[in-house]
């Protein structure tokens, strides 16, 4: 046993004998009162008798009767005295005149105040023997009546302590009750210190102390469980904080390698026009076709240049405050078929078909018109630059729920192999890096498509169709 254990016990200890000294004294007070009033009661009986006798002797002296004659001779001893204390008759001694006089005598001092009077076991001067004196006033004389304290007077004034020792059963039983609830106490006590000094020391408590069925038991019951609460809460806001910090240095790393992505994808284009120019202000003989072709090549860096700008624009508000992007009800029926005019040409130009199945269907939500543009303007342009030609891109909303549209866009090229599929939405991934910067791509339409999905409540994932080609399904929140 710890010292604390030890500490706790002796509590216990200490707290049933303190409240076990307040039941003894109790008890003690009880066993005493019970004893005086059941001697009280005995004596008054007893008391009550003699009474009962010197009214016969009164009656017999008022129906005139001598006193010899008025007195029964084997009652007990009878004597008879004036007011002023002095004896007039006595059963045991003929001749009164040596008696002394009797009026300091208990019984009779009594006697004369209250009209009865008694005194318990007093010795005697007249026979030497102990008597139970009993008086009793009258007009003019006092009658007095004793029985011998003997074996028989002291069997009837003994006390039935039956009841204490019922009482005393009683109460050792409760005291043993009692121990055993202290013990308990005792034990959950312990159990609980044990638990606050394992706490205390921040410790996993990995058992489960066993409490008793009462108030304190459910106390420490709730104690322990908002205590495993606590470190639960603890623990989870240790990993909490954990991912935080592991989220916040992996987005340090994307924008680092972010900024290397734009820097390394700025510099392409820029390097390219700064060459072409460097070449027209250089060579002043170019003929006016290479100087032409050097001009549209330059034009078409610095459109490459400006819609990589703009994807990157669209990305970062989209991250930093999509609430820049102010949401309307929107029918997206009519935006995939303004998108679809913006890029027929486009497309003709690639032979490739459209199977546009949302045409003549309602699909109202509320979102950002730029951005639903963006979303199937990217895709379209996605497989402009990388599905190749005399193909088909089918556009369809396959279902829809209380919460969101659901739809699935494909296109029937090239396709894209199945471990590029999970790393297609990552900034500035490419498939194949030269074919992409050749085809003009600028790495951030798809990544766009996903962030602008987030911001209505979508979600998309890509896989690859069947029998060939790539397939996009994504979901739009309706609010």
């Amino acid at each position: 046993m710890s010292s604390g254990e030890k500490i706790y016990f002796k509590f216990h200890l200490r707290l049933f004998w303190s409240v076990m000294a307040v039941f003894i004294l109790l008890t003690a007070s009880f066993v005493w009162f019970y004893i005086s009033k059941e001697k009280q009661y005995k004596i008054e009986m007893l008391n009550q008798r003699l009474s009962v006798y010197n009214r016969c002797v009164h009656h017999n002296l008022n129906n005139g009767l001598t006193f010899n004659a008025a007195v029964e001779n084997d009652f007990g001893r009878t004597t008879i005295l004036d007011l002023k204390g002095n004896v007039l008759y006595d059963s045991e001694k003929k001749d009164v005149s040596t008696i002394e006089n009797h009026l300091n005598r208990k019984e009779i001092q009594e006697c004369l105040q209250n009209g009865n009077g008694y005194d318990i076991r007093r010795h005697s001067e007249t026979t030497g023997k102990y008597y139970f004196y009993a008086a009793k006033l009258f007009d003019d004389y006092i009658i007095r009546s004793a029985i011998p304290y003997n074996n028989a007077l002291i069997n009837d004034l003994k006390i039935d302590y039956t009841v204490v020792w019922i009482f005393l059963l009683i109460v050792s039983v409760l005291s043993f009750i009692f121990f055993m609830v202290m013990k308990r106490l005792g034990q959950n006590i312990n159990h609980l210190n044990d638990f606050a000094m394992r706490a205390d020391k921040e410790g996993n408590i990995e058992y489960a102390p066993t409490f008793a069925n009462n108030e304190l038991g459910e106390i420490s019951q709730h104690i322990i469980q908002i205590y495993n609460r606590l470190m639960k809460t603890k623990s989870d806001l240790v990993l909490e904080q954990k991912r935080v910090l592991k989220e916040q240095e992996q987005q340090a790393l994307i924008k680092k390698q972010l900024t290397q992505n734009i820097s390394h994808e700025l510099k392409t284009p820029v390097s390219s026009i700064q060459g072409y120019l460097e070449t027209i202000l250089t060579n002043k003989d170019l003929s006016p076709d290479t100087i032409q072709h050097f001009v549209q090549k330059s034009y078409d860096q610095c459109n490459r240049l400006s819609s990589l700008l703009y994807d990157i624009s669209n990305l970062t508000k989209l991250e930093e405050a999509p609430e820049m992007f102010v949401k309307e009800t929107v029918d997206i029926s009519e935006v995939i078929a303004s998108t679809l005019s913006d890029v027929g040409l486009l497309l003709s130009g690639k032979n490739i078909s459209i199977d546009n199945r949302t045409k003549g269907k309602t699909l109202i939500c509320k979102g950002n018109p730029s951005l639903l543009y963006s979303i199937f303007r990217n895709l379209i342009d996605n497989t402009l630059a990388y599905a190749g030609t005399h193909i088909e891109i089918g556009i369809d909303c396959y279902k829809e729920d209380e919460t969101h549209y659901y739809f699935r866009y494909y296109d029937t090229g090239i396709g894209v192999s199945e471990e590029h599929l999970p790393r297609l939405f990552e900034r500035f991934y490419r498939v194949d890096k030269g074919r992409s910067r050749k085809s003009g791509g600028t790495g951030l339409g798809l990544a766009v498509v996903k962030n602008a999905l987030l911001n209505h409540g979508g979600s998309i994932s890509a896989k690859t169709h069947y029998p060939s080609g790539l397939e996009f399904e994504f979901s739009i929140g309706k609010k």
